[in-house]
């Protein structure tokens, strides 16, 4: 093999390797395990998020003895080679691990045997092992690497697979038949080798891919250049003797249509989806997604469902989809629900039915029927899932089953694994461990939150505790660049899924839908919104203009009219509850010097809110307020010369107004944006379920503004 490989080399996959960097690693075998995993993991081409292992052996010290001694690095169970790190790393005995095949005692005991994996563990800090560790362990190569990529596992899961491997590489890879994986699939991978020396890797019936090399770079090209291959032999073939997928049966929809049929629908199947838990969705209009869903093999492969293990964990065994017209009008809710009705009522039948027929004896229970991916002819794909990562991750693991199906049909006719195949994996009792080891739900978990004016101040914060206690924001605000600053250090802080952006005047009705829409299509929905925009405007009677008075009662009062109008709208669509917190003031219920406009419109929003309580009752939707005062740190309410009024007002210089605030409070505290936020988190956090129409104070204690 050449030791440097050109980029130019592939056109299928990413040639990521860096020589400079990697020379820096020279002599650190794990290092360069590393640094190969997350190459390899950064093309999605090549491998799922959490999808196929890495692993290299090398010669180690044996704390014990003294001695040099064989040891396997290994991702660890559950891990992702994209970001994989050393203390993702298992790492094993060689010598122990291959000495298990003295007592293993057969398939039937296969489960019984990862307990001994910790036998043979060399770093008392590793990572639990992965099942697939003895498929590492028992080939002699110094590196390896077991990755599903599209291209291989289309040839992989076609029904000529095994005959097709071995023209296209001229017995240069080697085939063995779909096993789950285990002790024994290992052994077969080293009789496959045995059988036929010099192969340069092993292709996994309907599974996936092993390939290696003597060194971190040799695997690399390797793994890239055998999958090139599989590439090149499927684009050669798409459209040879029929057009993909059968061709289209549904002409493109123009994808500002699609985004709103979307974003009309997406809050819908969400409260189908979360019948058991609160789900958090995802949409994608990807071209491939759009050229499967539209096409005339839709209705005979989509029931098939996939055939990599890690693709039907992630998608459940097959889609739903819907029997619904591209330009369907939405608008009609309730009869939207009875139409959809009883496509999740057969889903949920075809479910049990596959858990009742497949299940065995000591078989865990049933988990939720309802559909992970849901495909929308014309418009495209949504998938629900506990978490905004997971539902993102199911799409693209469905994404995946379809650049498989389409190679698959190119070149033969594609295969799924049989039912009770995939019924073993997906309830395995392995599997079920590793569920049952997951932390528990955070209290906000699959919720959603859109909370106006969150780019700042007391709404930062409340966005803030609510994506720390597991929900997902949608951030939004007037001002594009403090909206955009926003979004920066919610990235860094909590990653791309915890959050969106949206800009938002919650005076223009227009803008409020947008900002529903963009809730629905990358969440999937609402559950929480908190009515917390406003502004600030200090005078007297005889100085407060009419203009002044305008803008007060346009932002404050009717801005919260508005946005709880379309968060009852889409809260309906769901059918699941929800909740409206509106921050209003002590100053709804204080009357104050130089306060007319301010303060009688914080009052018409406190009365808004028990009229609003009042209504949505019936349909789950508590309606509560949170009343702060004096919250002066990061907040523009501030801005604009209210400070300047208030302490006009009262005598006193603008720097003496936080201690003034905090000496006329009973505790005598400062209040601060992250008390508001703990108090709207103490509504929603699931121990005042049954509160509605309260009104909770955070304003250290002021008693002219006690409500009772």
């Amino acid at each position: 093999m050449s030791n440097i490989i050109e980029k130019d080399a592939f056109k299928h996959v990413s040639y990521l390797w860096d020589h400079e960097k990697a020379a820096e690693l020279e002599g650190d075998e794990v290092a360069l395990l590393l640094y190969r995993s997350n190459l390899l993991g950064a093309d999605l081409r090549l491998t799922n998020y959490g999808g196929g292992n890495t692993s290299c052996k090398a010669i180690a010290k044996d704390p014990l003895t003294g001695n040099e001694t064989e040891v396997m690095w290994i991702k660890g169970s559950g891990g992702d080679i994209g970001t994989l790190t050393r203390s993702g790393l298992a790492a094993l005995y060689v010598d122990r691990l291959r000495s298990l095949e003295q007592v293993y005692r057969g398939i039937e005991h296969e489960d019984g045997m990862v307990e001994l994996f910790n036998h043979c563990i060399y770093d008392l800090q590793s990572k639990a092992p992965s099942i697939d560790t003895p498929l590492h362990g028992f080939l002699p190569f110094k590196h390896i690497d077991h990755l599903h990529p599209d291209a291989a596992i289309a040839i992989a899961a076609a029904k000529d697979g095994k005959r097709i491997t071995q023209e296209l590489f001229k017995g240069e890879v080697g085939w063995v038949e779909w096993q789950r994986p285990g002790f024994d699939l290992g052994l077969q991978l080293r009789q496959c080798l045995d059988d036929n020396p010099g192969i340069r890797g092993i292709m996994l019936g309907s599974h996936g891919l092993f390939t290696w090399g003597d060194t971190a770079y040799e695997s690399y090209v390797n793994t890239l250049t055998v999958i090139e291959r599989c590439a090149e032999y499927l684009e050669a073939n798409y459209g040879k003797t029929r057009p993909v997928f059968g061709g289209a049966k549904i002409a493109d929809v123009p994808a500002n249509d699609r985004k709103r049929q979307a974003a009309a629908l997406a809050p819908t199947l969400r409260g189908f989806c979360s019948s058991e838990r609160s789900m958090v969705g995802h949409f994608t209009d990807d071209p491939r997604v759009l050229e499967f869903i539209n096409s005339n093999d839709l209705g005979r492969l989509a029931p098939l469902g996939t055939s990599c293990p890690d693709h039907f964990l992630r998608t459940k065994i097959s889609p739903l989809v819907l029997d619904l017209d591209p330009d369907a009008d939405l608008s009609d809710t309730e009869a939207l629900k009875a139409r959809l009705a009883p496509a999740f009522e057969a889903y949920r039948a075809m479910y049990k039915d596959y858990y009742d027929t497949c299940k065995h004896p000591d078989s865990p229970a049933m988990r939720d029927p309802n559909p992970v991916i849901i495909l929308y002819p014309g418009i495209g794909m949504f998938s629900f899932s506990k978490d905004k990562q997971t539902a993102r991750v199911a799409a693209e693991f469905y994404t995946n089953a379809i650049n498989v199906m389409k190679g698959a049909e190119a070149i033969s006719e594609y295969t799924s694994l049989p039912r009770q195949e995939a019924f073993d994996i997906e309830y395995w009792l392995l599997e079920e461990a590793k569920l049952q080891r997951m932390p528990k739900p955070k209290p906000l978990s699959g919720k959603i939150a859109l909370i106006t004016g969150s780019a700042g101040g007391i709404g930062k914060a409340i966005a803030k505790k609510f994506v720390q206690e597991g929900g997902v924001v949608v951030l939004n605000d007037l001002n594009a660049e403090r909206l955009e600053e926003a979004g920066k250090e919610f990235n860094g802080a909590f990653g791309r899924d915890a959050y969106t952006t949206a800009l938002l005047d919650v005076t223009d009705a227009g803008q409020i839908r947008e900002a529903f829409d963009t809730a629905a299509l990358a969440f999937g929905g609402i559950d929480i919104v908190v009515n917390n925009a406003g502004l600030s405007i200090s005078k007297s009677i005889g100085d407060h203009t009419e203009k002044d008075w305008d803008l007060l009662y346009d932002v404050l009062v009717k801005g919260q009219f508005l946005v709880t109008q379309a968060a009852v709208a889409v809260l309906k669509k769901q059918a699941i509850g929800g909740d409206i917190i509106n921050i209003v003031s002590k100053n709804a219920l204080v009357s104050g010097p130089n306060n007319a406009g301010y303060g009688s419109a914080k009052a018409a929003q406190l009365h808004l809110s028990r009229l609003n309580a009042a209504e949505l009752g019936a349909d789950h939707i508590r309606v509560n307020v949170v009343n702060p005062d004096a919250v002066i740190s990061d907040s523009n309410i501030w801005a604009g010369g209210w400070a300047e009024g208030r302490a006009k007002a009262y005598g006193i210089t603008v720097a003496e107004l936080p201690t003034y605030y905090a000496k006329r409070t009973l505790l005598n505290e400062i209040i601060l944006p992250d008390d508001i936020a703990n108090a709207c988190f103490a509504l929603v956090g699931g121990l005042l379920d049954k509160s509605t129409g309260n009104v909770l104070n955070v304003d250290g204690g002021v008693a002219m503004a006690f409500v009772r």
